[in-house]
């Protein structure tokens, strides 16, 4: 049974409690394999495939032969716009695409099941009962991760309803640390940042998302 340490905002420096994760959420068997898939997915779906060259087709000018195909002396030209000539076309130079690669939604919440399972097992997973803010606040919100002893790479995930301007502005400005809506978390994120700090709410929210999906099955 997948375990962390539960941590409380208003006593940080008090001995946290050892709670179990759901295991349908963080104890399901890790495949490389679908996070392969659900990583590649992520990254080529970030592409904007809008890198565009001219060929010597598309290049203004060079429609007249520069000069006489022989008797000149000198090679043989057809066009100031051939590729091997200054200022003239790309050869096999980029075109607009689409990057885009289609993922099952099952498979992709199976994977971010087996990325938070994977980060469970190595012991890089935190827990607190809310995140209080009252106002964005840097400094405290530095403080608080020092406090619980994080990586520094964390990646913060709060439920929906507690993804405040309070909350995601203090980790806003944190090197290497970043926060997210649980509804909106990916595998990608999970496997980018070295631990993951949750709020209880946030487990919920991942449960309910995750056991409607099926992904221990």
């Amino acid at each position: 049974m997948p375990k962390a340490k539960l941590y409380r905002f208003a006593e940080v420096n008090a001995e946290p409690v050892e709670v179990e994760l759901p295991p349908e959420v963080f104890g399901v068997e890790v495949s490389l394999d679908l996070l392969w898939r659900a990583v590649r997915s992520y990254l080529l779906n970030q592409r904007q495939g809008t890198a565009s060259t001219k060929d010597r087709g598309e290049v203004s000018g060079g429609g007249r032969k520069p000069w006489p195909q022989k008797h000149t002396g000198r090679a043989r030209h057809g066009s100031i716009r051939s590729p091997l000539w200054r200022h003239g076309g790309v050869t096999f130079g980029p075109k607009p695409r689409d990057w885009d690669v289609d993922l099952p939604k099952k498979m992709r919440r199976k994977a971010l099941a087996c990325a938070l399972s994977a980060r469970a097992k190595e012991g890089q997973v935190w827990l607190i009962d809310r995140l209080d803010f009252q106002k964005p606040r840097t400094k405290e919100a530095v403080a608080l991760l020092s406090r619980l002893g994080l990586p520094e790479k964390t990646l913060v995930v709060v439920a929906p309803e507690e993804y405040q301007v309070p909350v995601f502005k203090s980790f806003a400005n944190i090197a290497g640390v970043e926060c997210y809506r649980a509804d909106l978390l990916n595998a990608y994120e999970v496997l980018e940042h070295d631990g993951i700090l949750l709020t209880e709410a946030a487990v919920k929210a991942l449960t309910r998302r995750l056991c409607h999906a099926g992904v221990a099955a």
